[in-house]
């Protein structure tokens, strides 16, 4: 048994031959060169991409087998150059009964272990989503009646971002998960938390109690990449032995979440949307106290607030640490050029952020943005608050 790094949330911007997958991520964003930077730049070990649902990216991932760098395990994914598990995943968007009587929507991300599997999905999805070629269209069905199909083709559903106020399950659709699935509750074995909020927040709810929490990126561009991830103690990379992980089997786990301080996401707090003002009050409010205007965007800490049902945060003994960690691309002087100054000697960004001495990077970039590193990694930063769709921000080092 060993100890990897895995990131389960990686967009597809665009496929080989440049069809639009998801409209709002980089261009550069597509199969091969996921692989490439996971192996090659991040240190990531295993990554979920979730957007090989489109037939134009099923069509790459078969040329991608070709190529020689890569082949399906039996038990599930695909290894590319010996260094990199590649999960095949489709995100799909969910039409729920919301609050109020209001409809409502969800992401959830699916994996599945051959590309057999998901081929099959595909298929069936196409006739419950108008344009399977786009990245998270919104079906016509519920997730209640979507996990059956996903279990149908060997796959396993994890509720995305719970959180956030658009397209989530607390955010925009209920106060508790269960009421979705229903019976079907117990077939969810994780949960992805999303950038504005943490394991402190998430266990004040006790229905999660017994699920496991992922931390990933939602990357819509390769910088993005592991900027939140998970640690898995597992016996080798595959699809069965992340869902071994998840489910707390047979000795593998999730050992650590690596994620933002939740204030860094850009949804934690609630947004004015017309002075354009982030709420920092201390009790959530739906109405802006600056100027009065009830056009807010709901932010992640507020929503726990409203729902939450323990006062205090009481986590089970199972639950793994989480551990707050700043991107470089957050830490104040680390631009892309002192990025790559610092790939080029020390290989990969998991190096820098949790192997290397504050020696090792003052000799490469200095000693400032050595010291800035450091401060990220010891959580010795200050920060302001993200909402309403703007990512908070480092103030002070």
């Amino acid at each position: 048994m060993y100890e990897v790094f895995a990131d389960l949330h990686v967009h597809i911007g665009r496929s080989e031959k440049g069809k639009p997958i998801k409209i709002t991520a980089a261009r550069s964003l597509n199969f091969a060169n996921i692989a490439k930077e996971c192996a090659d730049r991040k240190g990531i070990n295993i990554v979920g991409v979730i957007d090989c649902g489109s037939p134009y990216v099923i069509e790459d991932i078969e040329n991608f087998l070709k190529t020689g760098d890569a082949y399906e395990l039996e038990d599930g994914g695909i290894i590319y150059k010996e260094k990199v598990c590649i999960l095949l995943g489709s995100e799909v968007e969910t039409s729920e009964k919301g609050r109020n009587g209001k409809s409502g929507s969800a992401h959830n991300v699916c994996f599945f272990p051959h590309l057999s599997d998901i081929k099959g999905f595909s298929q069936e999805m196409s006739t419950h989503i108008k344009n399977i070629t786009l990245s998270t269209q919104r079906s016509n069905i519920s997730g209640y009646e979507l996990i059956d199909i996903v279990k149908k083709y060997n796959g396993i559903l994890i509720p995305a971002h719970i959180f956030t106020p658009f397209k989530s399950y607390y955010g925009n659709c209920s106060d508790r998960i269960e009421n979705i699935f229903k019976e079907k509750y117990n077939e969810i074995f994780a949960v992805e938390l999303g950038l504005s909020s943490d394991t402190f927040l998430a266990d004040m709810i006790s229905e999660l109690e017994g699920k496991t929490f992922v931390t990933n990126s939602d990357a819509h561009s390769l910088p993005k990449i592991a900027r939140e991830y998970n640690k898995l103690l597992v016996e080798d990379i595959s699809f069965k032995e992340v869902v071994k992980a998840l489910k707390n089997e047979d000795g593998r786990r999730v050992v650590a979440n690596y994620g933002l301080d939740p204030k860094l996401g850009k949804y934690h707090r609630t947004h004015c949307d017309n002075c354009e003002c982030t709420i920092e009050t201390k009790e959530p409010v739906q109405k802006c106290p600056k100027c009065g205007s009830e056009k807010v965007t709901f932010g992640v800490f507020d929503r726990i607030e409203l729902i939450k049902d323990k006062e205090t945060t009481q986590s089970p003994k199972e639950r793994p640490p989480y551990i707050y960690q700043i991107p470089l691309t957050f830490i104040p002087g680390v631009g892309s050029k002192t990025i790559e100054k610092m790939l080029n000697s020390f290989e990969t960004e998991m190096n820098i952020l949790h192997k290397l001495s504050k020696d090792d990077i003052e000799g490469a970039v200095g000693e400032k943005i050595a010291n800035n590193i450091v401060k990220a990694r010891e959580g010795d930063m200050k920060v302001e608050a993200g909402g309403g769709g703007i990512y908070g921000k480092i103030t002070q080092t």
